[in-house]
């Protein structure tokens, strides 16, 4: 491995005008092709294999002009003080609004809060239904507008008007600038962390034509692949964060060969055949994680890990071809003013380093630390124990947004339930006698407030009955409610020789909550496993990896006690920016696994590939720990706040689950580089001295030897050295 990617930098840097042409024509293309490509297409949500899909897919197909995937929107209506909406002359105002809600593009129906029933016992609150011929994802500014001057109409007259629904826009208060302030973070702690432009603008770039033909790819391939416009998100947040990264480390290798006095070609080639080795099985490691996400069985993450996973895969080869490319026109510049000549120096010679220093504290103490540092994780993570999961609803909007007020005004007017309403399908040859029977049953369940007639379709075969519960959406006794009528749905089955299925909002919560849970230890045993086994490949060794693993667990724990801290328990909420606590999205425990277990791997091959070669070259193991803190505890740490920087420009966004996820990896990041692997992984190695290299002779002689940390390569060209090595200066040796 070693040998063939230091041929790999040196090709690279020699025929630099042309890997660097490469990837620019292929990033032009892409994006040509990008622009050329049908628009991709709307979201879509399912759950292959659960009740609440059944269910959704029976609709689609015995009610294909109910349009299941269309937009809908909830407009509620209040009187003006002391008057009531059945008064004549607010019936006629209420009429109008019914009928410039029809009147607005790509509208299918308005319901008349009149004809509907949906109108208050009091009389002064009614809602309309509105529903569109296409998803929400799908509707055009036009039809947004009219729905807006329609509610701006009814305001003028005097009424309160909200609207609530998947029709109506949200409001976007920052919208792209995410990545600017990741890479604007990120540019200033490169030019602190190298002292050099030239060097500093390396990482920036090649992350930003990884990331560029990243997202291309996935626009052009959207209308084929069927992938959505959001499937990007993740693979833009990852790809920026590990492409900085990567690069940096091979930047980095490069300085110092060439502070060693190398020359130009044989500094690359040295920088790609050790950095770049780490680089490759670190681009691994977040790839099976990322990748593993297929496992839950829920088309949108597969579609999102996917589509992350190629763009790292990118990442990795864009460091190991076009950075070395770079070098290439870049030379000494890379360095520091002060540095380009300066003589050439012996490695550890100098005034130890920030990272030196740590490191010999934390061999002086390693048992305090590693108490101290795990105690502490364990503190945070301590919320983690009341996670309560769910899918966002309107109840959790911010206070101040037409959504939310739309839900209060119907739980007020109508009761909670009003807001999830659950769906009832009956499937059978007389779908009419058989949900007649079922809505009598219904109503006698505890819980539900109301059923609404039965509608049948046209083969009568089929029927939906509208179930209200007594208690809102996310509250649990709507959750036990769903339940219930499941488990009774077994008999009422039985007794009307039909299918009955629930779904609706609350069921998909349900069913989507159980869908991850499910696949949550195979998932666990799939990405540990795998990764578990490419670090024994590294660092063979059976103790390192298992330590790796172990404190990956720990800092995912602290990063979701944090994020319950702040997003349900409401802590720091002003600051993060959250409106509304609430319960945490159900996709984030699985989200997050499979996110930070990938990164975090990162810098555990960073940090302890440097221990390892400097171990089987000949150094003790304390002094192994040393010198890679020495040579990666600087790199490591500004990679991490590259990487917390990327991640925390997402919080500044509008989108709730944009929001958690960025809060969450940075955290999680912060936790695992700078307590797990600076401090736990350091004190760990201490204590365990030489048993932290050790692996069975037998599984030793089993597992390839892929040279990571270029022993062979070093011996090679050391060998080869006296002949071929040149130096542009002499070592000083004191």
């Amino acid at each position: 491995m070693a040998t063939f990617l230091y041929k790999l930098g040196r090709l690279s840097f020699r025929r630099r005008r042309y890997v660097a042409l490469l990837w620019v024509l292929l990033l032009g293309g892409i994006g040509f092709a990008s622009s050329a490509a049908p628009a991709p297409p709307a979201d879509t949500f399912s759950m292959p294999g659960t009740e609440s899909q059944k269910a959704f897919d029976l609709l689609e197909e015995k009610f294909p002009a109910a349009t299941a995937e269309g937009a809908t929107a909830r407009v509620v209506i209040r009187a003006p003080q002391g008057e009531k909406l059945t008064d004549p002359a607010q019936k006629t105002e209420v009429q109008q609004l019914v009928k410039a809600l029809g009147a607005g593009p790509q509208v299918a129906s308005v319901a008349d809060p009149f004809k509907a029933n949906a109108v208050s016992k009091d009389g002064t609150t009614a809602y309309a239904s509105v529903s569109y011929k296409v998803p929400g994802t799908e509707l055009t500014d036009a039809a947004h507008d009219a729905l807006t001057k329609a509610t701006d109409e009814a305001r003028a007259d005097g009424f309160t008007v909200e609207s609530g629904g998947d029709a109506v826009q949200a409001e976007q208060e920052m919208g792209g600038s995410a990545e600017m302030i990741g890479i604007a973070v990120s540019a200033v702690v490169l030019l602190i962390t190298f002292g050099s432009l030239v060097a500093a603008g390396m990482p920036l770039l090649t992350a930003i034509i990884g990331v560029g033909i990243g997202v291309s790819g996935i626009a052009a391939l959207g209308s084929v692949l069927n992938l959505s416009g959001t499937t990007s998100t993740l693979a833009m947040m990852i790809g920026l964060a590990v492409g900085i990264d990567y690069a940096l480390f091979i930047v980095s290798r490069y300085r110092a060969e060439l502070a060693e006095g190398r020359k130009g070609e044989e500094a690359a080639g040295r920088a790609v055949g050790t950095a770049g080795s780490a680089v490759v099985f670190a681009g691994l490691t977040v790839i099976v994680a990322l990748a593993g996400l297929s496992v839950v069985n829920i088309p949108i993450l597969t579609k999102m890990g996917l589509a992350a996973a190629a763009t790292v895969a990118i990442a990795v080869l864009i460091a190991l071809t076009m950075i070395p490319a770079l070098l290439g026109f870049a030379g000494r510049k890379v360095l520091r003013r002060k540095d380009r000549k300066a003589p050439a120096q012996v490695p550890g010679e100098g005034r130890p380093n920030l990272g030196t220093r740590w490191s010999r504290f934390v061999l002086r103490r390693p048992l305090a630390v590693l108490l101290v540092a795990v105690l502490g994780l364990g503190a945070v993570a301590v919320p983690a124990a009341s996670l309560e999961l769910g899918l966002p609803d309107e109840g959790s909007s911010a206070p101040d947004s037409t959504q939310r007020k739309a839900y209060d005004m119907l739980s007020e007017s109508f009761g909670a339930g009003f807001n999830g309403p659950l769906m009832v399908t009956v499937d059978g040859s007389d779908a009419a006698a058989a949900a007649k029977t079922v809505s009598t049953s219904l109503g006698k369940v505890e819980g539900v407030a109301a059923v609404t007639p039965a509608q049948v379709n046209e083969a009568g075969d089929t029927a939906i009955l509208t179930v209200v519960p007594t208690t809102g959406p996310s509250d649990h006794a709507t959750e036990e409610l769903v339940r219930t009528i499941r488990a009774d749905a077994g008999d009422w089955s039985a007794d009307t020789s039909s299918e009955v299925l629930v779904t609706g909002q609350t069921a998909m919560t349900i069913d989507f909550s159980q869908t991850l849970d499910d696949a949550l230890v195979p998932y666990l045993l799939l990405v540990v496993g795998l990764a578990f086994l490419l670090l024994m490949l590294v660092f063979r060794s059976v103790l390192v990896p298992l330590k790796a693993a172990l404190g990956f667990l720990l800092s995912v724990a602290a990063a979701l006690g944090a994020v319950v801290a702040v997003f349900q328990w409401g802590w720091l909420a002003d600051i993060v920016g959250v409106d509304q606590p609430g319960p945490i999205m159900s996709m984030m425990p699985i989200f997050m696994i499979g996110v930070v277990f990938g990164l975090a791997m990162d810098y555990e091959v960073f940090l302890v590939t440097r221990m390892r070669e400097a171990y089987v070259h000949g150094a003790r193991p304390g002094q192994a720990v040393v010198t890679g803190f020495r040579h990666g505890g600087r790199v490591v740490g500004a990679a991490a706040i590259i990487m917390i920087s990327v991640f925390s420009g997402f919080i500044l966004e509008n989108d709730d689950m944009i929001k958690m996820m960025g809060f969450g990896l940075a955290v999680a990041v912060l936790f695992d580089a700078f307590v797990v692997r600076m401090a736990i992984v350091p004190a760990v190695m201490a204590l365990l001295g030489r048993s932290a290299w050790w692996l069975p002779k037998w599984l030793d002689r089993l597992l390839p030897n892929v040279d990571v940390e270029g022993e062979k390569l070093h011996r090679d060209l050391a060998a080869a050295e006296p002949a071929t090595e040149e130096r542009e200066f002499e070592p000083v040796r004191g």
